[in-house]
């Protein structure tokens, strides 16, 4: 479903004017991956089906909120004074630091943004464009002025290292982008977004326990049997299924916001999709007609960082200068539940900057203070 255009006159837009991002700095390869798991397949496998090489994982140290909270900062850092203090922060994760409470009020703490509105949104690997499409609109109705959109994922806590379907694909991350309202002329303006969900595929992409309907412990209130095993626990994936839905939502919906937005997919000049798979990548690409040399990702070095792939992608293409600003762009992503989005935008001129996770700092009990 593409989102509402703009009432006739209306040029104001969201615009990307900070990137930021975060890997942490254990960096595994293939071979290790094999390894850990005593996996029964190869480097050769791995990289012929997926184009992933190695991925960045984080220890056990290092949390969801850890990795969010610093690519936050490098993007407010990269924002500088083009950008109001952030008065908004949204953070797209499926491994939040607790079931309970959301993890993104705590990274505005650490942030120093005080009291300003915070929430986790869960769309899985669609969740940046998801949280794209929402502070957009939140920006434009004039609710907030400063949105920070966060995706941050530490899938090395739910993958299960001896399954080879899932065990070689995912890595550890996070990105951010800061927004303000600008015009749809200027570099980084978000211009059109379409999404969509069919919650009829919702058992292909899970973790089926953790929720109400199968606690951690406990009795599976859809069933009635016992305490869910570890493999309930983890992260689980119907491949074959997955790709052939991955490439038909990515591409309709590429299709619909381009036809939204009055682009040929020959004009694209920056494509960026969802990095879970190379050749799905290729797939979605082929079809809508967007030649090679103007494919941008990072699969092979960071493999599939779930819902930080696309502003993880458009962070690392930016800080290679990949595109002039203003260039157009086309991001798309497909995930679990199932989601999927694409927005259009003009490359943004924002310097990118980088961090390394930030450590928790040691909390305090709460101090009551009175209403005013």
């Amino acid at each position: 479903m593409t989102s509402p255009s703009s009432a006739p006159g209306d040029r104001a837009r969201a615009v990307i004017t900070g990137i930021g991002s975060c890997l942490p700095p254990l960096v595994v390869t293939n071979t290790q991956v094999i390894a850990r798991g005593d996996l029964d397949t190869t480097d050769e496998w791995i990289t012929g089906r997926t184009g992933i090489h190695r991925r960045r994982l984080a220890g056990p140290t290092i949390s969801t909120g850890d990795l969010a909270t610093a690519a936050a900062r490098a993007a407010i850092d990269s924002a500088g004074s083009a950008v109001p203090r952030p008065d908004l922060l949204l953070l797209a994760t499926t491994t939040p630091d607790r079931p309970c409470p959301a993890t993104a009020p705590e990274v505005a703490h650490r942030l120093g943004l005080g009291t300003v509105p915070a929430f986790d949104l869960a769309a899985v690997c669609s969740g940046f464009l998801y949280g794209l499409v929402t502070a957009s609109a939140l920006l434009r109705s004039g609710t907030c002025r400063a949105p920070l959109v966060v995706a941050a994922e530490k899938y090395s806590t739910i993958v299960d290292p001896f399954d080879r379907d899932t065990a070689p694909l995912f890595g550890d991350a996070a990105a951010a982008v800061a927004l303000r309202l600008g015009d749809a002329d200027e570099p980084g303006a978000v211009l059109e977004t379409d999404w969509g969900s069919d919650g009829g595929g919702s058992d292909l992409i899970t973790v089926a326990a953790g929720g109400s309907r199968l606690p951690t412990t406990g009795i599976d209130t859809g069933t009635g049997t016992g305490t869910p095993g570890h493999g309930d626990r983890c992260f689980r994936m119907r491949g074959r299924q997955v790709y052939a839905h991955a490439v038909r939502r990515m591409t309709s919906s590429s299709e619909a916001v381009l036809a939204t937005t009055g682009w040929r997919p020959e004009e694209v000049r920056a494509f960026i999709g969802h990095q879970a798979n190379q050749r799905i990548l290729d797939a979605v690409a082929d079809r809508l007609g967007v030649p090679p040399r103007h494919r941008l990702g990072n699969i092979r070095d960071v493999g599939n960082t779930a819902g930080a792939s696309v502003p993880l992608a458009l962070a690392d293409a930016a800080a290679r200068h990949a595109c002039a600003p203003g260039a157009r762009t086309l991001l798309t992503a497909f995930g679990g539940g199932l989601t999927w989005a694409s927005a259009t935008l003009l490359w943004p001129d924002a310097p990118v900057r980088t961090a390394a996770p930030e450590p928790r700092p040691p909390l305090h009990d709460h101090q009551e203070v009175s209403p005013p």
